[in-house]
């Protein structure tokens, strides 16, 4: 039996409400990761404002994987919460992240309120850029060796598109979580967080 490596998911959702029911506005959504915080794989949750004064609200939670956040999804304590903002909050949009895209989150203005582990603000350019050569180099070294040696007949484009296929997800999914996590407090200042169970 073979199993896959567990990716977490962050959602981004966009939200539109009145300016003037702010106070309605954050207790519903207090109330909804207090509800997400019950169900398995739940890492954590956030809202923002786009600025002082907006009616425009970004929500992140994440889940450790993909089943995880659709039991919470596809539940009825979710469709209930959804349900209660009726005529209060408009879902303009909705954004999913995993593998590669998700290391490196960009930093976020105007917090307004946190809940479980934050999310750490994205390193220096510089340091992702180490990060990424210090998982590919290898990989990459390896993988020309390997094809050099037993794939020498075949044209350099046919070995290229083959280290491709082969390299694209050992690195989303395989080397690059395993090196970020091993260099956390490098990139972000920091000892990585505590993993949930």
């Amino acid at each position: 039996m073979t199993t896959t490596q567990a990716v977490p998911v962050t959602v981004a959702v966009s939200r539109r409400a009145d300016p003037a029911r702010t106070d309605e506005v954050v207790a519903w959504m207090r109330a909804g990761t207090a509800l997400a915080e019950s169900f398995p794989g739940f890492l954590g949750a956030g809202f923002v404002r786009s600025a002082p004064g907006s009616g425009e609200w970004h929500v992140m939670y994440r889940f450790a994987d993909a089943d995880t956040l659709r039991d919470w999804e596809d539940s009825p304590q979710r469709r209930w919460w959804l349900g209660s903002a009726q005529g209060i909050v408009e879902h303009t949009r909705v954004e999913r992240r995993t593998g590669i895209e998700g290391w490196f989150d960009p930093p976020v203005d105007h917090v307004v309120e946190t809940f479980g582990e934050p999310e750490p603000a994205a390193p220096p350019r510089w340091k992702q850029a180490v990060t990424i050569w210090l998982a590919f180099f290898p990989l990459s070294l390896a993988a020309t060796l390997l094809t050099t040696r037993f794939l020498a007949g075949v044209p350099l484009a046919g070995r290229t598109l083959l280290m491709t296929l082969v390299l694209t997800p050992l690195m989303t999914y395989l080397v690059l979580p395993r090196i970020t996590r091993a260099l956390h407090r490098w990139l972000h200042g920091r000892p990585a967080p505590a993993r949930h169970m």
